[in-house]
């Protein structure tokens, strides 16, 4: 079950799935009641793009309201403006040569902004590849990138709809920052996105998601991502 995979729990969690302690002890995520009964209803609807749009931006509220006072009295933070948070997030998706097929290349831009909430654009060579048959300025992929209520919208869809449809999903990897605090995930399909109907995909895509916070390292990074409810694994359960 959906919701059962999508509870992040600071003691006896999901195998896998759980928070990292010491570090993170202080976190728990549970799906909230209204968003149960939510999901149980949505799942019943062949267009849930609306009733995806029209979600409260919850994951903002719980961040001002929990997250935010958690890591100032963890990391000892003197100034609220300390505080890190999400400041944006870039979905980027590459398609190669089936950029070069005005059809493809629409129906991805489309699908993109079904699954961001926002259109896409369409990114281009900066410099000619011979080796690829790459020229300079051809079409390459499309990225989108999300600020404000689109962006907690969209992370909230993805930790609470998206990830835990993984098949066999066991938590993502806690050491995918960049030493700066920014998080970057590789997500090999779109049907893991509720919002996106098998029948009318051209074809399975995946896509890079850079989580761009202003934290100032990774254990700030880890520590704001893990209280909004990222699923990070658990090392010791991957090295067994």
């Amino acid at each position: 079950m959906i919701m059962q995979q999508s509870s992040l729990t600071k003691k006896g969690g999901h195998v896998g799935v759980v928070s990292l302690a010491p570090l993170l002890a202080n976190y728990e995520i549970k799906i909230l009641p209204r968003l149960s009964r939510w999901l149980q209803k949505s799942f019943k609807f062949k267009n849930i793009t609306r009733e995806l749009q029209s979600m409260p931006q919850r994951l903002k509220n719980f961040y001002l309201d929990s997250v935010l006072p958690k890591l100032q009295d963890q990391f000892q933070y003197t100034n609220l403006h300390q505080v890190p948070y999400v400041q944006k997030i870039v979905i980027n998706r590459g398609l190669g040569e089936a950029s070069q097929n005005a059809k493809i290349l629409e129906a991805s831009i489309k699908e993109m902004g079904i699954i961001a909430g926002q259109r896409g654009v369409v990114t281009k060579a900066k410099k000619a590849i011979a080796s690829f048959k790459v020229r300079e300025e051809m079409p390459v992929g499309i990225s989108v990138t999300l600020r404000g209520e689109r962006m907690y919208g969209f992370l909230d869809r993805l930790i609470n709809l998206a990830l835990p449809r993984i098949r066999d999903f066991h938590g993502i990897n806690p050491e995918s920052f960049d030493g700066h605090g920014n998080y970057s995930l590789g997500l090999e399909e779109q049907l893991m996105f509720p919002e996106i109907d098998y029948d009318s995909i051209e074809k399975v895509r995946g896509m890079d998601i850079s989580i761009i916070t202003s934290a100032s390292n990774d254990q700030e990074g880890l520590a704001l991502l893990a209280g909004l409810g990222m699923p990070f694994r658990n090392p010791a359960v991957e090295s067994d």
